[in-house]
């Protein structure tokens, strides 16, 4: 995670009210989180996959929900890798509510609680850090996933930001789409509040831990996720730095406007 290019978090909220808000919201979070998690155990097994995708579609839109998030979603359906800009860990559910996807994370989610087991569960793709033997590997798998028409989704900042600018592009899994003859969907991630000015409560930079950046979701109010969903890019005739800068550019000039 970085520096957030000097803006300031959001400062915690007294209010006895918006406390308790926020607490009963992390309460039902909880709980929608153990539900996930029955649900892959108890149903997931005796379905097919695209019932699946419905259902972690569904439920990732109702934790938006539980979390008091409102959902807004512009555009067309992406189509094979869909590569956005990443502010926050809530980026991923936001995603998976407009259009379930497999997700390339790194490995170190899998230590998070409940959310790391139900990442391992519903399609994700881990990548280890710093090793080129695993990076090739997801490639490979990578590539298999979207070649056989499937839908995938990685953060190719590498990192979350504060979502005021669009970080520089790692383009090398961008040789996928190539390798697997799709086409790229850039997405455009934002958040709001209330005032429908930038909101920082979702951005898990700096030090902000985990909890911290829960608990600062959970306490706003009016909080706008906004998915927007950019025109398709053919892979074919082309190589991975002119999709990434294309993309790149594209996710830049939509969150300016």
């Amino acid at each position: 995670m970085i520096a957030a290019d000097s803006l300031p978090l959001p400062r915690p909220v007294s209010s006895p009210f918006v406390q308790l808000r926020a607490l009963l919201r992390l309460v039902r979070l909880g709980l929608h989180l153990l539900w996930g998690c029955i649900t892959v155990v108890t149903v997931f097994p005796f379905i097919s996959l695209d019932k699946r995708r419905w259902l972690k579609q569904r439920w990732s839109r109702q934790l938006l929900q539980v979390l008091g998030v409102a959902l807004h979603i512009r555009g067309e359906a992406p189509r094979g890798l869909v590569v956005a800009n990443h502010i926050s860990f809530l980026d991923i559910f936001a995603i998976n509510a407009a259009a379930p996807a497999a997700f390339v994370s790194k490995d170190d989610v899998l230590n998070w609680p409940v959310i790391g087991w139900l990442s391992r569960h519903t399609e994700t793709l881990f990548m280890a850090r710093g090793s080129r033997n695993a990076a090739q590997r997801t490639r490979e798998a990578l590539v298999q996933h979207l070649g056989d028409g499937h839908l995938a989704a990685l953060f190719p900042e590498g990192t979350t930001s504060a979502g005021k600018e669009v970080l520089p592009f790692h383009g090398a899994l961008f040789q996928s789409a190539i390798d697997a003859g799709v086409p790229v969907s850039p997405v455009a991630l934002r958040y709001r509040d209330e005032r429908d000015n930038p909101s920082l409560a979702p951005a898990y930079i700096d030090d902000v831990t985990l909890g911290q950046c829960l608990w600062s979701i959970a306490s706003s109010t009016g909080l706008v996720a906004e998915v927007r969903m950019l025109p398709s890019h053919d892979s074919r005739e082309t190589d991975r730095r002119h999709l990434s800068a294309h993309c790149h550019h594209a996710i830049s000039v939509a969150l300016r406007h």
